[in-house]
């Protein structure tokens, strides 16, 4: 007997794709396995994000196209869950009659229920409740991980900050953190399945077990992962620059496993602004924070969220974002126009920008960190680095991908090097988003130190 199969297309951040992980293995738990596409698939799963309304227009685009697939297949089974399905929950029910299920972001230890009940009664079901949800994963079994090199690990949920344009505490709740033992058994149990890297994952890291309950904080919790044997890489996000603190600066400095990357979102480069965000933190002290990690770190890169167009932005707010991206040099950042999202304070806010002047903004601070990620990418030139093999370049079949320590993507010919395989290349070429070199002989494998 042919199993059913599963198709899950994942929206946004990596905590989805975490989430993702996650769904699948509830579902191989009921008898399904994955789908190479959705034209073969019994249950197609949507994760979706709402942080910007670009990702949210993505699911209506997605939903346009599975519903043909419906039509053809009556009894496949279509679900929206994640930050969208949290937001809109019954509304989705409404406005399109062949979705069968919506699961909020704390509701994923109901899917098997779920997906039992509608296969055994047909009924529609929306699953979105936030209180008295406190951790979905604690009552999760641990999975095996389908990479050998990385896997991500969720640490704790939601957020406290209520930036004025962020979503997120209305869809994944008030900061909760795991305790450190689930947290733990959870990273022994992917380093016993090959994997050599880990990400920890939060809406602010920084603040983990701060809250009532909390065991350990976070340094502590590094420290704690930092003792796993098998585990060779940890990295961590998102950090909040409010929250970073001297001693989490300092651990860059003295654990070896800790990775030379921080993802600390700047927003904005002016103060008026960042104040009108709730940020929390000036753009001097943002300085000082980078600063120090660069004394602990010299050789961390750093890279950022900026938003462009926030209501209210004059061209002198959107200059000092210009200065501030010249003086921290970021080896990257991910950068957005402001849009309105539900519940936000700055969804009222007046002075609302012009699509145009939003958009002249957003290429010109990509044109100018173009520049710099090109003259950053260039001081690798020559070096040998270590690189956590990941598959097969996307370009080539010939060739291993991979990043370094610093999180650089990494490419190289050959392609025999296993999945999870830590390998010396020296690099040849800079591009503007990726390294290019070649592997050292076998014999040079060793791992490569910390930069002093």
């Amino acid at each position: 007997m042919n199993k059913k199969k599963y198709f899950i297309q994942t929206f946004g951040c990596q905590m989805n794709v975490y989430d993702s992980e996650r769904v699948g293995y509830l579902l191989e738990g009921e008898g399904y396995e994955r789908a190479k596409g959705p034209e073969e698939a019994d249950l197609i799963f949507l994760n979706t994000c709402s942080v910007r309304e670009k990702p949210a227009q993505k699911v209506y685009s997605a939903l346009g196209r599975f519903q043909g697939l419906k039509k053809r297949n009556p009894r496949l089974l279509l679900g929206v869950g994640g930050c969208f399905a949290q937001q809109e929950g019954e509304r989705l029910l409404e406005r399109f009659s062949y979705v069968d299920f919506v699961v909020g972001t704390k509701e994923f230890p109901r899917l098997q229920t779920i997906v039992k009940n509608l296969g055994n009664f047909g009924k529609r079901q929306t699953a979105i409740r936030l209180e008295g949800r406190v951790d979905p994963y604690g009552s999760l079994p641990l999975y095996s991980p389908r990479s050998k090199a990385c896997s991500f690990v969720s640490i704790m949920q939601g957020c406290d900050n209520y930036c004025t344009y962020c979503v997120v505490p209305f869809v994944r709740g008030r900061e909760v953190s795991r305790p450190s033992r689930e947290i733990l058994e959870e990273i022994r149990s992917l380093a016993s399945g090959g994997v050599k890297e880990v990400t920890l994952l939060g809406q602010n890291v920084n603040s983990y077990g701060q809250k009532p309950g909390g065991e350990i904080g976070f340094v502590q919790l590094l420290e704690a992962v930092e003792a796993i044997s098998g585990i060779e890489r940890i990295r961590f996000t998102t950090s909040h620059p409010k929250d970073l603190s001297a001693d989490l600066a300092g651990a860059f400095g003295r654990l070896s496993k800790l990775c030379e990357h921080i993802h600390l979102p700047l927003q904005s480069g002016s103060n008026r602004i960042l104040e009108r965000m709730n940020r929390g933190y000036t753009r001097e002290e943002y300085w000082e924070k980078v600063q120090a990690l660069r004394r602990n770190c010299p050789e961390i890169s750093i890279t950022a969220d900026l938003m462009v167009g926030f209501p209210g932005e004059a061209e002198e707010d959107f200059a000092a974002t210009g200065e501030m991206i010249e003086r921290v040099q970021f080896d990257e950042f991910f950068s957005f126009k402001y849009s309105d999202r539900p519940q936000t304070q700055a969804r009222l806010f007046p002075e609302k920008v012009p699509e145009e002047i939003s958009q002249r903004r957003l290429e010109e601070i990509q044109s100018l960190q173009k520049k710099i990620s090109q003259q950053r990418n260039k001081r690798w030139e020559g070096r040998e680095v270590e690189v956590l093999v990941e598959g097969r370049s996307k370009t080539s079949a010939e060739e291993s991908t991979g990043r370094n320590r610093t999180r650089h993507l990494v490419n190289f010919p050959g392609k025999n090097f296993a999945e999870g395989a830590l390998v010396k290349v020296q690099i040849t070429k800079a591009l503007a988003h990726s390294l290019r070199g070649e592997a050292l002989p076998r014999g040079d494998l060793n791992v490569v130190k910390k930069a002093p």
